[in-house]
């Protein structure tokens, strides 16, 4: 009998079972009841792995700062979202609304850099070049442009990052205080991610009671980590009608722990025990039927696009044996991680 290859390194274990350790539920089915079997049973799993939630509390909203721009009003506002944790938030509505005007509604999710202030034109008001450059190669403030656009959007910082990353001597130098943070969470017993997308959840309960808001047309968008907060809310939240996904769909198992991917991994994102069951393009198809558009750089860095591709064409499989292939949607568009919105509003003012 041959012998077993032997793995000392860690690197190398892991790589071995990338190969060898198959999720016991991925989707590989093509009718209905397929899709309905298998939905049932990945999202046991997928909330075991997220864990329980956290319990309501009393939001206690309150505006604390309100900015006039010259075609919206820029309230940033706190509420609680569970015990012993705020969420600061900027909420943006568009100028020249009447009493009684409803609107859709956008929660718009930063990805990594500044948070909330990132995408809502804060950060451009400092006039620093080099962070104005970052904001132009992302094209990143589509919150702004959510609202110009007639969306009443909120935008709240996720964990760790903004008002909410913890202090620089707590984290230690070269360390990252995503990783760190989700380590110290679960010592609670909870995935970081897992009050992320509760923070996210109590958000819509602010963006929905809005007077100028309709509840029953909003929406998510994000880039990066925001397309990763945009999946997990989707999902989740059943008064989220349509997202669009920014650069996130992808895989774990095949790009992110590889070679190209060298770890490409983060503890704000990380969902413990998915590879078991399934990965990125799974969760996704726990969204179906609801509308989402992928945007899919061909010079993608941060992810790659040939398993960008693999894993939207999966995700395709799951939509289309859920009797909801009109409901998704690519942009493929040239550039490297980044916001395109060549298609997005287009496909918002569509489904919302």
């Amino acid at each position: 009998m041959p012998k077993t290859e032997r793995s000392v390194n860690l690197y190398d274990t892991l790589q071995a079972w990338c190969r060898e350790w198959r999720p016991d539920c991925s989707f590989d089915g093509r009718t209905e009841k397929d899709y309905r079997r298998w939905r049932a049973a990945f999202s046991r799993h997928y909330r075991r792995c997220l864990g329980p939630w956290p319990g309501r509390v009393n939001p206690r909203l309150e505006v604390v700062e309100r900015v006039e721009r010259p075609d919206h009003l820029r309230e940033k506002v706190l509420f609680d979202s569970s015990e012993r944790v705020t969420v600061p938030a900027y909420l943006l509505t568009p100028r020249g609304l009447r009493p009684g005007d409803r609107r859709p509604g956008i929660l718009a999710a930063h990805g990594h850099g500044d948070g909330k202030a990132d995408i809502c034109g804060v950060s451009r008001e400092k006039n620093d070049e080099n962070v104005n450059k970052r904001l132009d190669t992302l094209n990143y403030e589509y919150a702004v442009e959510a609202v110009r656009r007639g969306f009443v959007v909120i935008a709240p910082d996720w964990c760790p990052f903004g008002e909410r990353r913890p202090p620089p001597w707590w984290c230690r130098p070269n360390r990252d205080p995503c990783n760190i943070t989700d380590l110290a969470w679960q010592y609670f017993g909870r995935p970081l991610i897992t009050q992320s997308i509760w923070d996210g959840m109590r958000a819509v309960d602010v963006l929905a009671k809005h007077p100028n808001v309709d509840p029953r047309r909003i929406g998510v968008i994000g880039l990066s980590q925001g397309g990763t907060m945009t999946t997990h809310l989707l999902i989740n939240d059943r008064r989220l009608r349509a997202g669009v996904v920014s650069g996130y769909i992808s895989t774990v198992r095949v790009d992110a722990l590889n070679e190209r991917g060298r770890g490409n991994t983060c503890g704000a994102q990380h969902v413990p025990g998915l590879l078991l069951h399934g990965d990125i393009p799974d969760m996704l198809g726990l969204a179906a039927p609801k509308p989402v558009l992928f945007e899919i750089g061909r010079k993608e860095t941060c992810f790659h696009y040939p398993d960008m591709m693999k894993a939207y064409r999966h995700l395709r499989t799951i939509y289309e044996a859920a009797g909801a292939l009109d409901r998704i949607a690519a942009d493929v568009h040239p550039n490297d991680h980044r916001w395109s919105g060549k298609k997005a509003w287009s496909w918002l003012e569509r489904w919302l």
